[in-house]
């Protein structure tokens, strides 16, 4: 019709010019102009309307988010029924780059809005750490007035969530996942705590395939401990770094050490740990293992009761110095510093509190020493070379 009238006023007013843009049906801007002379070329036809792509009947057992409505069981039982966390670890063992090459090949685009390629998207985290961690961040905020999806997806689907998590980590070398929930989400949050703690209760998390609670022999080799009883290692056990054998309060030992260590008082004790509580902390590569010992610093200065002195001011200075080692802002003295101060604590309290947040600190000196010195020189250097470009 909007085609008709401009050429009836072309016929009407044949010496002016008039041009009109709208919209085609399709959604594409077109242009029309009256002819001032027989000569002037005519548009060209508007093109075909898009056709529908059909990529098949979707059929219930193709949908991922299989209880939307709420009808079914949302915890992982539940799950477990509908095919979550099946055969996830098939897909976690291929790695990082075919995780990666299968989403760009799904076609698989965001849902924020924009329609980004996923797996291109994904492809632009680092393939080689430059020292600094990686994250995958989950913004399930939903601020914005209608848009109420995610609530459904972590209120009565949390677990497909969390194994989407756990597989997009792996295929961004993430060494951390966060899941952003809006305050007025109260219900959402809580579900999915409780998703993640039973995830990470069988097995699904953690850096072992499978945590447990066993009865053995005293003096079993710790490896054997850990590949008879917990599956091995998650990814090998060529990926482990270190292994606090005893609870949070022993020193931590490195992979080497853990080849050939026997779990018992003696054998630990030779090679500078304990047995402890016998709570086997295993850690692969992806720890960051100077904030894992901060944070056990943090948890001892919160803990303590402050009656002795070296206590409650070690567990202190012990706590601020390992922030800024995270961050590598410190001086190489101060590892020499750090370890007088848990000297200073240990065998000088009441209680055996102060020498258990002493211990841990002293195993990563004695172990992890060279990346104290490499973040400490990393951040001097970059501090320099953003002074020398200032």
């Amino acid at each position: 019709a909007a085609l008709e009238y401009l050429h009836s006023l072309s016929k009407a007013q044949p010496t002016r010019s008039i041009s009109c843009t709208g919209l085609h049906p399709a959604g594409r801007s077109f242009s029309t102009q009256a002819a001032t002379t027989s000569s002037t070329p005519q548009p060209p036809p508007p093109p075909p309307p898009p056709e529908k792509t059909h990529f098949g009947d979707l059929k219930d057992e193709d949908r991922i988010f299989t209880n939307l409505y709420g009808l079914h069981d949302p915890f992982l039982k539940g799950a477990m029924k509908r095919g979550d966390w099946y055969r996830t670890k098939d897909l976690v063992i291929k790695g990082a780059d075919w995780i990666v090459n299968e989403m760009k090949k799904s076609g698989l685009r965001g849902r924020g809005g924009a329609g980004f390629p996923s797996g291109l998207k994904w492809s632009f985290m680092p393939k080689v750490s430059d020292g600094r961690p990686s994250y995958l961040v989950v913004n399930a905020d939903e601020s914005e007035p209608g848009t109420c999806k995610d609530r459904e997806i972590m209120r009565h689907d949390p677990h497909k969530l969390l194994e989407g998590c756990l597989i997009a980590g792996v295929g961004m070398r993430a060494s951390a996942a966060y899941i952003y929930i809006r305050g007025e989400y109260v219900n959402e949050r809580l579900n999915l705590e409780k998703a993640r703690q039973e995830a990470y209760a069988s097995g699904l998390l953690g850096h072992v395939n499978k945590p447990c609670t066993v009865e053995e022999e005293m003096s079993i080799p710790l490896k054997e401990l850990i590949e008879k009883h917990c599956g091995g290692v998650r990814g090998g056990w060529d990926n482990l770094l270190a292994v606090i054998p005893g609870g949070s309060s022993v020193p931590l030992l490195p992979k080497h050490i853990c080849d050939d260590v026997l779990m018992d008082y003696d054998a630990l004790k030779a090679v500078q740990s304990g047995l402890g509580t016998a709570a086997v902390m295993v850690m692969d590569k992806s720890t960051d293992v100077v904030d894992a010992i901060a944070r056990l610093s943090y948890f001892y200065k919160h803990e303590s009761c402050g009656q002795c002195t070296p206590c409650r001011e070690g567990t202190g200075w012990l706590w601020m110095i390992m922030e800024r080692l995270k961050v590598g802002n410190a001086k190489l003295e101060e590892i020499d510093m750090l370890q007088e101060v848990t000297k200073q604590i240990e065998g000088h309290t009441i209680c055996a509190l102060g020498d258990a947040a002493a211990w841990p600190v002293q195993g990563l000196i004695r172990h992890f020493r060279p990346e104290l010195e490499r973040r400490i020189r990393d951040r001097a250097d970059s501090e320099l070379l953003m002074a020398a470009s200032a």
